[in-house]
């Protein structure tokens, strides 16, 4: 467990505008591995920064903490027809991922929500939320089966229960299949992992809503697989392409962390569209990361700790049980 000074001091890192883009991106999956209602309200008062970008990874990081005080303020942005699409949109899944009876209400209200990724969003989170309900009902066993990502994230939808790479393919690629059912598809090819798997998913960055291919490149990110690079370097390439999708395809980059992803994501460092451009920001810090072996991506508590232990003129570091649980799946 976290103090909340602690916390409070990831917080503020979060929350100042003046510093890089990347350090405060740190300190936002530094607060959901650190958990707590103090952390959920750092993440909340990020929501409506003036990056998109950065609102929209707190949504999903609130979603992802499952905690029951995100609820009200994921509902209150996704209330919000003003509000940013990327962002009000990640709050749909967010509020999907928390996963309680509760939020249907809403959900279903903004199911035909004018902007579609929003629309698409909620209609999925529904059917997860109702599937919990109905596999809880039943003891919960296809929830531990489907339900439990091995990735540290609350996937959108329970995966498909095949293995059967040409099926799955299938019903990812088909655009008269419900999107329900796609990304079912999507997270069986994710879960399988192989190469097979990968090319079959990044032939989905070429079809589908918007809103789905974000999702196949976020994915893709996931798996960290080097034969994703052609075809998310490709959708990156496309500058029609919805930002949504380019800036998933951007982080993705970051994390397979190939010497050729390195130079596809330096040539957009100065891209026009500003998702996009922030996106490179950080997935150039990602690619770092993964490139030098570092253990720990969400490190802003230890930094804090050893920059104080360095003041005070002391040796020793923090210790080990402060390290939070490895692993980064930005959205």
């Amino acid at each position: 467990m976290f103090d909340e000074k602690s916390v409070d001091e990831v917080g503020r890192v979060l929350a100042d505008e003046s510093q890089p883009l990347k350090a405060r991106f740190r300190a936002l999956f530094t607060l959901k591995g650190m958990g707590g209602e103090a952390a959920v309200r750092w993440l909340a008062s990020a929501l409506r920064d003036p990056s998109a970008l950065l609102g929209h990874e707190a949504a999903f990081c609130l979603g992802q903490t499952g905690h029951a005080a995100a609820k009200a303020p994921l509902e209150e942005l996704l209330r919000d027809r003003d509000a940013r699409p990327i962002v009000r949109h990640e709050a749909g899944e967010a509020l999907g991922a928390i996963g309680t009876p509760d939020v249907l209400d809403v959900l279903r209200e903004f199911s035909s929500d004018p902007v579609v990724e929003v629309a698409e969003t909620c209609q999925l989170a529904v059917r997860r939320v109702e599937w919990l309900q109905r596999t809880r009902a039943a003891g919960g066993a296809e929830e531990e089966r489907l339900g439990t990502s091995t990735y540290d994230t609350v996937d959108p939808v329970p995966a498909a229960a095949s293995s059967d790479v040409k099926q799955l393919r299938c019903t990812l690629l088909d655009d008269g299949a419900p999107l329900y059912e796609r990304y079912r598809a999507m997270f069986a090819l994710r879960n399988v992992g192989s190469n097979e798997a990968v090319l079959a998913l990044s032939d989905g960055l070429s079809c589908g809503s918007a809103l789905f291919r974000h999702e196949v490149a976020f994915v893709l990110g996931q798996m960290q697989h080097p034969a994703s690079v052609p075809a998310l370097a490709s959708r990156l390439a496309v500058a029609e392409e919805s930002g949504m999708v380019r800036h998933e395809c951007a982080e993705a980059l970051g994390s397979v962390a190939t010497p050729e992803s390195l130079e596809i994501l330096r040539a957009y460092r100065d891209d026009p569209e500003r998702v996009v451009r922030e996106s490179v920001e950080v997935a150039l810090d990602m690619w770092e990361h993964e490139a030098a072996g570092e253990f720990q991506y969400a490190n802003t508590h230890s930094q804090l700790s050893a920059a104080a232990v360095t003041a005070a003129g002391k040796t020793d570091g923090p210790s080990a049980a402060e390290e939070l649980p490895n692993g980064i799946s930005a959205h």
